[in-house]
């Protein structure tokens, strides 16, 4: 069955390789970003591209009224903006901080609070929050970004119960490494710190790892998600939790059952 899909965080990676495959399988799918020119050829596929902050409530609001106007429903909302900010706890102004929570997981929670009313209405929906492999783990200079990842896996647990009753489902996708822009921003992150740090050389050894496997065979290509995201929508029953991508089952698999301190220096043997 066809179905309403609303996506944020769909001009680029993920997000826009997904939005192609739902619209080439009959789909109606708005993709809401910042950057609507970077999604002029969802448009031309037929998608229903709107430009969105998630961090601008008033937004939020337009777009999904707009789509209530024209549509009569949303039967699935996937959060799926956002974006890694990276550097030690000591040199990442909380402002920054602050504007990493409110992307990951603020964005969400207002999404949320938009779009459930009208799901409750129908009662029926998806809700597909878009996590990470580190929100089950971490890296060192990831303190931020792994924080608004753990609260979007706790987010969306409570989400799932109280949704429950109204046949609202939630589903927590946790890629593992994705070829995408995130690299690039976290790179970009680093510029912006200061350049007599203290952890200089950890980070110099990140940047490296990072270009490395954006060059090398380090990361999945955006399809396994858009395969996955398609199987969640179509699937009448979905499990509650997609662990897809490269390195994302056995890093998360060594972080449940080797314990801290053995997980701890296998991360730091890469340092």
């Amino acid at each position: 069955m066809k179905k309403v899909i609303l996506i944020t965080g769909a001009s680029s990676g993920m997000g826009k390789e997904t939005a192609k495959k739902l619209i080439e399988e009959g789909h109606k799918v708005y993709t809401a970003a910042r950057r609507i020119d970077n999604m002029a050829d969802l448009k031309q596929l037929g998608g229903l591209p709107i430009q969105m902050d998630v961090t601008n409530e008033a937004d939020i609001q337009k777009v999904v009224d707009t789509i209530i106007k024209y549509e009569g429903k949303i039967d699935v909302l996937w959060n799926n903006a956002g974006y890694g900010l990276y550097g030690s706890v000591e040199d990442v102004s909380l402002d920054e901080a602050r504007k990493q929570m409110e992307v990951n997981v603020f964005g969400i929670a207002a999404m949320t609070q938009r779009v459930v009313p009208h799901m409750r209405k129908a009662r029926s929906g998806l809700i597909i929050n878009t996590s990470s492999m580190g929100g089950k783990m971490y890296f060192p200079m990831g303190a931020w970004y792994h924080a608004s990842k753990h609260a979007v896996e706790g987010l969306s647990d409570c989400l799932r119960l109280e949704l429950k009753e109204f046949n609202i489902k939630v589903v927590v996708l946790e890629p593992g490494f994705i070829s995408t822009e995130f690299g690039s921003v976290l790179i970009d992150n680093f510029e912006k710190l200061p350049k007599n740090s203290a952890y200089k050389s950890m980070m110099d050894k990140i940047i490296e790892g990072t270009k490395k496997s954006a060059q090398g065979n380090g990361s999945s290509k955006p399809s396994v998600i858009a395969n996955t995201v398609s199987k969640i929508i179509s699937t009448n029953n979905p499990k509650t939790r997609y662990r897809v991508g490269k390195f994302a089952k056995p890093m998360v698999w060594m972080r449940v059952y080797l314990g801290d301190r053995l997980f701890d220096k296998i991360v730091m043997s890469q340092m």
